[in-house]
């Protein structure tokens, strides 16, 4: 017998993803008169602020797993919903490759997370160029 849906609307589920989402931006601190407190740059000190990733989102909506995540994700009417929402956790890793402090984590997430991102060793890049030539002469020599 199959487990009943977690969510039964893409409005529900949407609902706890923005949830989420909220809840990673973190909170202003405020003094003791619940005025802001600011740092020495005069911006507001965010207190609970985390980075959102497709782990955090999976826990955050009640999976054990972030793999229990991509299999609701193959479920036709939340498919474009978590796309969505592991699109935005991609697009803060992608933003994150243009600081350093955030670069070489990025880039882990990135290629081990989203398709499409990888990093080929300039081993490989010399290699396939080296076959290509070999071709080409092959080729020339017939």
């Amino acid at each position: 017998m199959a487990r009943p849906l977690k969510y039964k609307t893409v409005q529900e589920l949407q609902e706890a993803i923005d949830d989420y989402f909220k809840a990673c931006e973190g909170k202003p601190l405020q003094d003791d008169n619940g005025e802001l407190i600011y740092d020495k740059h005069g911006q507001p000190v965010i207190i609970g602020q985390k980075p959102p990733t497709v782990t955090g989102l999976a826990l955050a909506l009640g999976f054990t797993t972030r793999q229990s995540l991509l299999n609701y994700q193959a479920k036709k009417q939340f498919v474009d919903t978590i796309t969505r929402a592991k699109s935005r956790c991609e697009d803060y890793a992608e933003s994150r490759l243009f600081d350093r402090d955030g670069a070489m984590g990025a880039k882990f997430s990135l290629s081990n997370n989203f398709k499409g991102w990888s990093e080929k060793s300039q081993s490989e890049d010399d290699a396939a160029g080296q076959l290509e030539n070999l071709l080409k002469g092959l080729k020339a020599d017939e």
